[in-house]
């Protein structure tokens, strides 16, 4: 699904045993919220990259959490005309993975770079209150996964 219009990616969705998920602050626009995501590295497998990035990302990994399964399709957004512009490509797109919290007391440890804070959150609040041009995406996954 990659191109060179598009950088491919995954985006990792941790579901507490309440339902809500966590939900991380983006370091470069705080008040902003998202899933931790990152792209693919040359032959890596969309769920090899989920567990990567969320290691990396969050700490987080198999004693943590548990993989529960994928959105069924590709999701693709376009960046606004000025992140077209410095980043050289369209935008993304991205394979969405849902992962259950083991257990209640789960700490995730932002890497203080990309993320700097956590909570867990409704789905709702994190459609709200991701980065405008990723909403819908996120809105389109977050009611089926």
């Amino acid at each position: 699904m990659a191109s060179p219009h598009f950088r491919a990616g995954v985006v990792i969705v941790v579901r507490g045993p309440d339902g809500r998920v966590l939900a991380f602050e983006r370091g470069d626009v705080p008040g902003q919220w998202q899933a931790p995501q990152g792209g693919l590295e040359n032959g890596e497998a969309p769920i090899d990259a989920a567990w990567r990035e969320l290691a990396e990302e969050t700490g987080l990994g198999p004693k943590d959490v548990a993989y529960v399964g994928e959105y069924a399709d590709w999701v693709l957004y376009e960046y606004p005309p000025e992140l077209k512009r410095a980043k050289g490509r369209l935008g993304q797109v991205h394979r969405w993975f849902m992962f259950e919290a083991l257990h209640p007391e789960i700490v995730p440890k932002p890497d203080m770079d990309e993320f700097t804070a956590w909570k867990w959150v409704t789905r709702d609040w994190l459609i709200a209150n991701a980065v405008g041009f990723r909403q819908p995406g996120y809105a389109t996954v977050l009611k089926v996964l």
